[in-house]
């Protein structure tokens, strides 16, 4: 296939807005929400993640992903990036932007983890887990969906990674939260943040860069990229308006930190079906996403009494996952969207999803849990109870932010 010069700038621009979800949105919109001595440590663990996991993909990470026909894992022939030059090309790209753009995915979603961990995890303890978890967790569900794997071969539809990184991501969250065990004090002290403009400057940042998300995974300047960007805004900003309405309701005020979770969780439920729907779709996982997560942090913290301290599990991976399951009632032409996969109807669809949910989910608890207790027996996990007390930015990093 011949290297079209319009989608190249599209996806090398797409590369940068994913990359921006990270540095610095992920970043600021977590470091606004936990205390004021540990803000520096939850920026450092975003960075160091992005840098670690660049190294690893180039290395190995993009070709057990993307390589090969293998059914569960990809080849070695891309290791290194062997082969890869100036000219090679992948989906009509230039395979270095290709390369690229998947990436700045690879960054984001071990990133997002760091949302159950903050402020009593090891700073080693981030950058050995995360390290083996982009490789045994990460690379081969990429491969199962979007390398042409299993998942693939049965027709699972995830646009732009509501299985492959909100579904990991959140499931791993949840059981690593379990493994580390909750902050001082929860679920009877609370830890409100200590800057939320910091997490409102974060939750737009990720929200622009959610365009170059959900609208480059088309990999082409085209109407579904188009189409795929509109309904990525319009889930987002019902899911806002939602979870504002809720706290109305349950707390007689709408606060700002809520409403750009409300966002996030549009944003997270229209991922898999961006590609797919239409306006009524967007309309309807906006809704349904805000809705379902809103009740959901509420399950995980006050009835499991899970510390998944900034909610990855509930807004993060049961959006992705409402998501990937919604997509096959609304991506049916008589709603708005594209169609289902080849060979599959409403039904088929539904339980092609289920099964890749159920895979995608298992899978990432299973190997999280093995991981989590590896690191804990290699480095150890938590940090010890001063460490904690003091707080991580000083204790592991020597630096204090503005204000500690």
């Amino acid at each position: 296939m011949a290297i079209d010069h319009g989608d190249t700038a599209w996806v090398l621009a797409a590369s940068a807005l994913v990359l921006f979800m990270t540095l610095p949105g992920l970043a600021l919109f977590y470091a606004g929400l936990v205390r004021v001595k540990n803000t520096l440590s939850v920026m450092l663990h975003c960075v160091a993640i992005a840098c670690l996991v660049s190294v690893l993909w180039v290395l190995v990470g993009y070709s057990l992903a993307f390589d090969g026909q293998g059914q569960f894992l990809g080849g070695l022939s891309r290791v290194f990036l062997s082969g890869v030059n100036h000219t090679t090309a992948k989906a009509g790209l230039p395979e270095a932007a290709y390369i690229a753009f998947e990436l700045t995915f690879a960054i984001i979603t071990p990133a997002l983890i760091v949302g159950a961990y903050v402020e009593r995890i090891k700073f080693g303890a981030v950058l050995l887990f995360s390290s083996l978890w982009l490789l045994v967790v990460y690379a081969p569900v990429t491969h199962w969906i979007w390398g042409g794997g299993w998942l693939a071969r049965l027709g699972v539809m995830d646009f732009a990674g509501g299985l492959v990184v909100h579904a990991t991501a959140g499931v791993s969250a949840l059981v690593l939260a379990i493994v580390l065990g909750p902050r001082d004090g929860f679920p009877r002290e609370l830890h409100p943040p200590h800057n939320p403009g910091m997490t409102m400057m974060g939750a737009g940042m990720l929200w622009v860069g959610w365009y170059g998300f959900n609208g480059g995974s088309a990999l082409a300047a085209d109407g579904t990229a188009a189409m795929a960007l509109l309904v990525t805004h319009v889930s987002a900003s019902t899911a806002g308006l939602v979870w504002a309405a809720l706290e109305r309701i349950r707390f007689g005020r709408a606060s700002m930190v809520g409403a750009v979770t409300g966002v996030v969780a549009g944003l997270a439920t229209i991922t898999p079906a961006s590609g797919f729907v239409g306006l009524p779709g967007a309309l309807a996982l906006g809704a349904a996403g805000s809705l379902v997560c809103f009740f959901a942090v509420d399950v995980v913290k006050n009835r499991l009494k899970i510390d998944d301290s900034l909610d990855v599990f509930a807004v993060h991976g049961v959006g992705g996952i409402l998501g990937t399951l919604l997509l096959a009632v609304f991506a049916a032409p008589g709603l708005g969207g594209a169609g289902f996969a080849l060979g599959h109807s409403m039904g088929g669809q539904a339980a092609a999803q289920a099964i890749g949910f159920a895979a995608v989910a298992g899978w990432s608890a299973i190997a999280t849990l093995a991981l989590a207790f590896l690191t804990r027996a290699v480095i150890g996990l938590r940090a010890r109870d001063d460490e904690i007390d003091e707080g991580l930015d000083l204790t592991y990093h020597g630096e204090r932010a503005a204000g500690a």
